[in-house]
């Protein structure tokens, strides 16, 4: 979609090939016939930093369909809170917040700040932290045990969808550096305010005179002949082009055109989990929860809907529906225990086993570019060299990477990507 856009801004005419009914893939929402309603297949968020995802959002007309909050509100088992807020604030300002923070000590919050004065450092040495693990990380900055598990592995694993154990450092640090200090709302939380399905609902895309959509229409083969592509056959018709984006997951871009030879790349889930109760159970909009299995909880309507969130979710995946179902209720109550006096009255969970990559330590520079071997086939995709993990903004990255890749090989250059503030 960010390329399509991009690319259609650049005065080309666009044909957007998607194989789902509707825009949005992982990001995207599933129809729930009997209630006339509709669930996101995960809660996704962004931050403030997220500059390239906002700048798409603005292209496409619905960057007021987000509900962004200054605060993250910590709960304890037993419903104690920790408020951090860390908006138009010096970095030095942001960093002490954590001080704050009742759910951990003073050696704790300590260590948290001494940590977060290296960033800028260390950020400047991309290959050093890229061969480390972000544990390894940690331990050079001499974390404690209840650092650790309280703060630095839910900001982990909430931002990159992995164990500190399994992730570069690269971008365990990029987090700390674009969230935490490089701007002073790097750390605003952008919730989506309606479905995704709304988001990229096919009328926000009127607004692109040159770009045409063709919604369950997949592409089955790619054509390429003397190094060049020269076609696509999706539904058994033939369309040519000028040049081609493949805006694929890696498997898939791996079987429509072998010839790149694209590394596999492992991957980590999320699980969602929606509940919907007979009264109000959550008073925040959001809320981080410590020390159980879920993780984030996110309030739909009035606080009678919950979507949970658990990331890199492996132990859940052979757990069956009412097992998870009926751990997560009991985990809720424990936050907010009026989850325990209400009767549930829907539940849905959606395991995304192939969810994220995991940004394993030396992999970023195996990543592929947007360029290929084939002058006119160009590559986007959250797994290509985006200089980011798998997040929507990689994604929206991705696409603008591959849309100035295929404006310079076109003979007319334009630059889209917003880049990240440098340390």
């Amino acid at each position: 979609m960010a390329a399509a856009v991009a690319l259609e801004s650049a005065g080309f005419e666009v044909d957007l090939f998607e194989a789902h009914n509707r825009l949005g893939g992982r990001a995207g929402s599933l129809p729930l016939p009997e209630r006339d309603h509709w669930i996101d297949r995960g809660q996704h968020i962004l931050l403030g930093c997220c500059r390239n995802l906002l700048d798409f959002y603005r292209r496409l007309g619905v960057e007021h369909r987000i509900r962004f909050h200054d605060e993250i509100v910590f709960v304890e088992p037993g419903g104690r809170r920790s408020v951090l807020r860390a908006v138009n604030q010096s970095a030095l300002g942001r960093a002490t917040a954590f001080l704050r923070l009742r759910f951990l000590s003073l050696k704790d919050k300590l260590g948290i700040v001494r940590a977060l004065a290296a960033v800028r450092r260390d950020y400047r040495q991309p290959d050093l932290l890229d061969a480390m693990s972000m544990a390894d990380w940690l331990r050079q900055r001499r974390q404690t045990a209840r650092a650790n598990q309280r703060f630095w592995r839910p900001l982990i694993v909430s931002a990159l969808n992995e164990e500190p154990e399994r992730v570069s450092a690269l971008h365990g640090v990029q987090v700390l550096w674009l969230a935490l200090l490089a701007s002073p709302d790097g750390v605003r939380l952008g919730v989506p305010a309606v479905p995704l399905v709304e988001l990229y609902a096919e009328n926000h895309w009127r607004r692109f005179p040159k770009l045409a959509l063709h919604t369950g229409t997949r592409v089955e083969r790619v054509q390429i002949e003397q190094e060049r592509v020269i076609g696509i056959e999706a539904d058994g018709v033939i369309h040519r082009a000028d040049a081609y984006v493949l805006a694929v997951p890696v498997k898939a871009a791996q079987s429509l055109v072998p010839q790149l030879g694209l590394e596999s790349l492992e991957s980590s889930p999320i699980t969602g989990i929606y509940l919907a109760f007979d009264r109000p159970v959550l008073d925040l909009p959001q809320a981080a929860l410590l020390d159980r299995t879920i993780q984030w909880a996110f309030s739909k309507g009035r606080g009678e809907a919950v979507q949970i969130v658990v990331s890199a979710s492996r132990s859940l995946l052979p757990v069956s529906r009412e097992e998870i179902v009926c751990q997560t209720v009991r985990e809720l109550a424990e936050f907010f225990p009026a989850a325990a006096k209400a009767r549930l009255e829907e539940a849905h969970v959606i395991k995304e086993a192939n969810a994220t990559f995991t940004p394993r330590p030396g992999l970023a520079s195996r990543r592929p570019p947007a360029t290929t071997r084939f002058p006119n086939l160009f590559l986007a995709g959250d797994w290509t060299r985006t200089g980011w993990p798998a997040t929507m903004e990689g994604a929206v990255r991705s696409g603008y990477l591959a849309a100035e890749a295929a404006t310079a090989a076109l003979g007319n250059p334009r630059k889209f990507l917003i880049p990240d503030p440098s340390p």
